[in-house]
């Protein structure tokens, strides 16, 4: 079938950005991972702070384009052959998938923007341990769970809508 738009690359109804989003993910938590493990245990706080802003914008770069082309071209028709979609009158899991998917990646781009912000303007540069430390910790932490959990739930999304 046809679908508006660019066609993937993985073999299945979804888009070429879905496809970039969905294998993103797979380079974006591990870089993540690392990030943390620079700070916590090699206490190296400017590796950290350029791996973040490398993933902060890498993803805002990324979430802009996938945003104009769902705007564009839509999800919807390329969803609908799945078994998971339901009917008009009956809407099925993938929407229930897509709306958790959406709460925690909108948490997720609040918490990690600020969480970024607030560390631009209260760490010193170099950074070195401070007084935003203790607050940085916990709402980093929150901002890597959230976006664990966007991670989960997206490719949850993606297998649900166009893979299954």
């Amino acid at each position: 079938m046809e679908y508006a738009g660019f066609n993937g690359f993985l073999g299945t109804r979804a888009s070429f950005m879905l496809d970039v989003v969905f294998l993103a993910m797979f380079a974006v938590m591990p870089a993540l991972i690392w990030s943390v493990w620079l700070v916590r245990y090699r206490r190296n706080y400017l590796w950290h702070k350029r791996v973040q802003l490398a993933l902060a914008a890498v993803l805002a770069v990324t979430v802009v384009i996938f945003e104009v082309d769902i705007r564009v071209h839509g999800w919807r028709e390329r969803a609908e052959a799945s078994p998971y979609y339901g009917t008009p009158t009956q809407p099925g899991i993938v929407f229930t998938v897509l709306y958790v998917h959406l709460f925690f990646a909108v948490s997720t781009a609040i918490l990690w923007t600020l969480v970024v912000v607030r560390a631009l303007r209260r760490f010193p540069s170099p950074p070195v341990p401070s007084e935003h430390s203790a607050s940085h910790l916990l709402w980093g932490r929150l901002a890597a769970i959230d976006m664990g959990l966007t991670t989960v739930t997206g490719w949850t999304f993606y297998y649900l809508a166009f893979a299954a």
